[in-house]
């Protein structure tokens, strides 16, 4: 009998001790969770040169245009936050010397990210951007969406000001991230 009490003792002590390791275990996530929201937590971000499909279009004579871009979005507390700068570069020259030197500022986009949708592998970040050069304004609504990836990656800025403006853009060099799992609207 004393070993059948005993027995009994020890299975109800290994199911209380089995509780609070569950236990543990479930307020240790939820405070990693919470941690990561509170010091942000990266939804987007890459950065890298791309080229623009069909650079200056048919009516410019197809010049290319080279961009360097940076951007990264994250979540703090319930909100998101981040950066997007875009510099689109094109040859100083259209024949002759210099066609590949792409020294002349053709734009830049400079904004802040508001908010962030996150797909299967693509981000969508919105915000209000301070333009130079094509489109030029203060203040202009953008939306760059952006597929995770390296070289051959693609990406797509448009800008609602006047007029609006699409710019489909292959990534030659660098990186996009988008975080998975992550949904933010």
């Amino acid at each position: 009998m004393s070993m059948l009490v005993s027995s009994n003792r020890f299975r109800r002590s290994a199911i209380w001790m089995l509780a609070i390791a569950v236990a543990a275990i479930g307020a240790w996530r939820g405070l990693a969770q919470s941690e990561a929201e509170t010091n942000g937590a990266v939804l987007a971000r890459g950065g890298g040169t791309t080229i623009i499909q069909g650079g200056t279009g048919k009516s410019e004579g197809f010049i290319p245009v080279l961009t360097t871009l940076a951007f990264h979005a994250e979540r703090q507390g319930g909100a998101v936050t981040g950066d997007f700068e875009c510099l689109a570069r094109s040859p100083e020259n259209t024949t002759g010397a210099g066609t590949a030197q792409f020294t002349k500022n053709v734009m830049y986009v400079t904004g802040q990210i508001t908010n962030v949708s996150i797909g299967r592998d693509t981000a969508t970040l919105t915000g209000t951007a301070d333009i130079t050069g094509l489109g030029a304004g203060t203040s202009v609504p953008f939306t760059f969406v952006v597929r995770n990836g390296g070289p051959g990656s693609t990406a797509v800025l448009t800008t609602e000001g006047s007029p609006r403006l699409v710019f489909n853009e292959i990534l030659l060099e660098g990186s996009f991230q988008v975080a998975p799992g992550h949904r933010h609207d």
